[in-house]
């Protein structure tokens, strides 16, 4: 068999959901990247998996230090499975920069699929499952936690994110104020396991669930989408025009790009969400020094008379 690194999905709980398939690319590597070696060391001896091929401990903190080990285990031919605690490697778990490391070495790729919890909780949560978005975890805090709630609120597809769970009451309660106490959500956790539940409610009926029942094990949040036709409010407006900012766009571009996401007029995107405003000219409109043109352009007069910025605006 040729080089390559080989991404093995492992059991999200349930041992017998290890596939022949990965047993046998667990068996032949010639080594192992893993999240913890006794883990992954119990669970070869579990599958009846001789352990004669070294483990390599490929985690958060040790995964970009590895990367210069596993391309020369590569170059030499070697085939190197990688594995995590559960699930698929690179699916909030390490591996991605591994795979993308190997893939600009041009080193071959394989894919052994198996089980992963955002897919299981998604087909098993009661909502669409036609068109989705994953989020993984959300930020713990700061402005990208906000932002990142307040494109969510706007998302149209159905959301699937993970939690743990000392954090997943504090969550439940942040998306009910971004998204409204009504939306639809499904709590997935111990998917596959003996203890395996799902809780569908409301996200109101989600705060109250995980406040009183002191919830245990990882747990995947599953949330329809913003319902079709949901007017956005100023909040939510700036929230999203923040965001095309903070990515590098100009005030035009972002009120553009914000606008046709949200459904809201552009102008009001330009400003930032308020709903009631007259267009106004600053020197984000023109590439020449504003206060020399400034008097081609004449603002309405306290008194109503006079032209105003709306007729003016066909020049910029």
């Amino acid at each position: 068999m040729s080089a390559a690194l080989i991404l093995v999905a492992t059991p999200i709980g349930n041992l017998g959901d290890l596939s022949p398939r990965a047993a046998e690319a667990l068996r032949h590597a010639d080594a192992i990247c893993c999240e913890d070696s006794r883990r992954t060391g119990r669970l070869l001896e579990l599958a009846g998996i001789e352990r004669r091929t070294p483990l390599i401990v490929v985690n958060d903190h040790t995964e970009a230090t590895r990367i210069g080990d596993v391309l020369a285990r590569l170059a030499r031919g070697e085939r190197v499975a990688v594995v995590t605690d559960a699930g698929m490697p690179g699916i909030s778990d390490p591996g991605e920069r591994l795979v993308h490391a190997a893939a600009e070495a041009g080193h071959a790729i394989e894919i052994v699929p198996g089980p992963s919890a955002a897919i299981a909780a998604l087909v098993a949560s009661g909502l669409p499952t036609g068109r989705f978005v994953f989020e993984g975890f959300l930020p713990r805090k700061g402005s990208g936690r906000r932002e990142r709630l307040g494109e969510l609120a706007r998302e149209r597809r159905t959301i699937v994110l993970y939690e743990a769970p000392h954090r997943l009451a504090r969550t439940l309660a942040a998306l009910a104020a971004a998204m409204g106490d009504e939306r639809r959500v499904a709590l997935a956790r111990e998917l596959t396991k003996l203890h395996e539940e799902v809780w569908r409610g409301t996200l109101a009926g989600a705060v109250a669930w995980a406040e009183a029942s002191a919830p245990r094990g990882e747990f995947v949040i599953v949330m329809d989408g913003a319902p079709v036709g949901a007017d956005a409010t100023d909040d939510e407006v700036r929230v999203a025009v923040g965001a095309a900012l903070g990515r590098g766009l100009s005030a035009r571009d972002a009120a553009a790009e914000v606008a046709e996401a949200l459904g809201v007029p552009k102008r009001r995107a330009y400003r930032g969400g308020s709903a009631d405003f007259r267009p106004s000219f600053s020197r984000l409109d023109f590439p020449c020094t504003f206060d020399r043109y400034s008097s081609a352009f004449p603002t309405r007069s306290s008194t109503g008379d006079g032209p105003s910025t709306r007729s003016s605006s066909r020049h910029a």
